[in-house]
């Protein structure tokens, strides 16, 4: 049996396999554990967020990372502000203890921003959308980054308070 010529192989180009795992993180995140009997689904963030404090942070951290790797397919400026502050209600109203457990399974934003991706390369390759320019996506890194940090310092914070207040 005569090998297979390597011209003929096809592999997917890297940007397909970059977006198929963008969609299995955001599956995983938001709509991995099916409920039995109601038929809803829920994901890995709304497990992770029940643990205070850290599991909103990690929350967090995974989903900034969707919105950082769909920078890579330069989203215009409204489409990646429409998926920050996706991140931003979840994450903001998920550190209400148990309310905001409940709405991070019902809100999903990582489903939502990865519908919008998915929406923008579908445009996109019908010609009606228009890539954005680079100092927005170094201003969003640097908002993405800011929000970050702040979040670390005030978790930070609510530690070192709790600790003198319970620890002396």
């Amino acid at each position: 049996m005569p090998a297979t010529p390597l011209t003929t192989l096809q592999t997917a180009p890297p940007e397909d396999e970059r977006l198929k795992r963008l969609t299995w993180l955001g599956h995983f995140l938001d709509n991995s554990i099916r409920i039995p009997g109601v038929g809803y689904r829920v994901g890995y963030d709304a497990v992770i967020g029940l643990i205070p404090g850290v599991g909103d942070l990690v929350g967090l951290g995974l989903s900034l990372y969707i919105v950082l790797a769909a920078t890579r397919y330069r989203l215009p400026a409204s489409t990646l502000l429409r998926m920050v502050l996706n991140v931003g209600i979840e994450t903001l109203i998920g550190t209400v203890p148990l309310v905001g457990d409940l709405f991070d399974a019902a809100y999903k934003a990582n489903a939502r921003n990865l519908g919008l991706l998915h929406a923008h390369l579908a445009a996109r390759s019908q010609g009606g959308a228009q890539p954005s320019d680079l100092r927005f996506y170094a201003g969003l890194f640097f908002v993405l980054a800011s929000v970050l940090v702040l979040t670390g310092l005030l978790l930070f914070s609510l530690i070192r308070a709790l600790d003198g207040l319970f620890g002396a």
